[in-house]
């Protein structure tokens, strides 16, 4: 007896190829627009609206359901087209306003609790504007430049191309690319797309150091082909909270996007329990994120890592136990010193992403230090001494203490070596000489 599912006599020789293609087709688009959120959210960067979009307005009505829910929740719950990063950054930019019972528009923050009966208007596109590259007289440390390669010290505060911010001018300026279009007009490798000229690799936000740059493609396609082979060396400098036991370790932990917190990395990359070459416990799955999450299950992208440390000087202060390291990364991944200092149990100083603390018990909250002299910094230093600073609103150090410091590779044209170094900021050697002042102190 034929099934009731087949298809009538006549079309059973019909192909249903076409359909399942169209379906696969449309998961793929899907997966990769997910996929390309989760990576402008993790580097800052942003898709570029398409041209002419004309401005939009919703007007959402609350009702007893969404009482007390905050407004950021509140807009992508009656909008999933806007993330909630977009949505938080629309309210600060004055695009979402409230309009309660008898009482004029108002703006308020993000985390308003709406209440039965207001009205939430929204005002301009669910995405931003297109971003641009442009040039801006910003002042760069040059520490290395020939006709192929420059080397920059990138200060802590800078990010490297344009991203998400609440303005169009934050979004856009400011960034290593607009000085680098300044500095070298018209000299830089157009491999990495109009928005990112002669941009090899990246740092992170709060990281300084030393960064590559490309000033043709030739260089920028060598380069390129360093860091896939690993065949060039980068040294970090991270101070990190706890006692490092031992001397030297290797973490060998994969890294995959968090998959409850989307702007993190993760080594928490499945149910299992992770191990690793060194000391310490790594961070287990956390209670929150479901199986489902795991690669096997949602395809998330998980690469291999791998970062090598020494203990440079271990500080037992009043304020806490403090390791100032020594890293060395065979890959390059997104967040990978960080996050694997944070799975063996030593968060980097300041790094409040990851889980370290914004406030050092017993320290003033940071001077502005980024470009005092030698005397200044010493003074600031002499200055040091226990202070409850828990009421205090500030963090002691307004940025990571991850520098990368050192950077050796092959000339890309000539084969000769090349070593660079660059030294801490002002601001984090104040650090350690206000902790090293806080030894044996009780």
């Amino acid at each position: 007896m034929p099934s009731k599912n087949m298809l009538p006599k006549g079309k059973r020789r019909q192909t249903v190829k076409a359909d399942y293609r169209a379906a696969r087709d449309a998961t793929r688009d899907a997966e990769a627009q997910r996929k390309q959120a989760e990576e402008d959210a993790l580097y800052g960067t942003a898709s570029a609206a398409e041209p002419g979009t004309a401005q939009q307005e919703h007007s959402l009505r609350a009702t007893g359901a969404d009482r007390n829910m905050r407004l950021d929740q509140f807009v992508t719950a009656k909008l999933p087209d806007i993330s909630r990063s977009r949505a938080q950054m629309m309210i600060e930019a004055g695009q979402v306003q409230i309009r309660s019972t008898a009482a004029e528009p108002r703006t308020e923050r993000s985390a308003y609790k709406v209440q039965p009966g207001d009205t939430v208007v929204i005002r301009g596109s669910a995405q931003p504007p297109p971003l641009r590259a442009f040039a801006e007289d910003i002042p760069l440390e040059v520490v290395y430049e020939d006709n192929d390669l420059a080397v920059i010290d990138k200060p802590a505060g800078m990010t490297v191309h344009a991203g998400n911010g609440a303005t169009d001018n934050a979004r856009n300026s400011g960034t290593l690319v607009n000085a680098l279009l300044h500095h070298f007009a018209g000299k830089l490798s157009t491999m990495g797309g109009e928005l990112r000229p002669g941009i090899v690799h990246r740092l992170d936000k709060d990281t300084s150091g030393l960064i590559l740059v490309a000033k043709n493609d030739k260089a920028h396609r060598a380069l390129a082909e360093m860091f896939s082979e690993h065949s060039l060396m980068k040294r970090y400098i991270a101070l990190v909270h706890g006692n490092v036991r031992k001397d030297s370790g290797t973490v060998n932990l994969p890294i995959g996007r968090d998959p409850v917190r989307r702007i993190r990395m993760t080594t928490r990359v499945n149910a299992n329990v992770i191990t690793t070459a060194s000391h310490g416990r790594p961070s287990l799955r956390a209670p929150e994120e479901p199986d489902e999450d795991a690669p096997s299950h949602r395809g998330q992208s998980v690469r291999e890592a791998v970062t090598h440390y020494q203990v440079l000087e271990r500080l037992h202060t009043s304020a806490g136990d403090f390791t100032l390291l020594d890293v060395e990364i065979e890959t390059g991944r997104t967040h990978q010193i960080r996050v694997h200092l944070q799975a063996i149990g030593h968060r980097v100083v300041g790094d409040t992403l990851y889980g370290a603390p914004a406030r050092i018990r017993g320290l003033d909250p940071e001077p502005t230090l980024e470009n005092e002299t030698a005397d200044a910094r010493e003074g600031a230093a002499e200055s040091a001494g226990p202070k409850d600073v828990s009421n205090d609103p500030k963090p002691t150090l307004g940025r990571n203490f991850l520098h990368a410091a050192r950077l050796v590779l092959a000339h890309p044209t000539t084969g000769k070596r090349l070593d660079f170094e660059a030294p801490l900021p002002p601001a984090l050697e104040v650090l350690l000489d206000r902790l090293r002042l806080l030894e044996g102190t009780p």
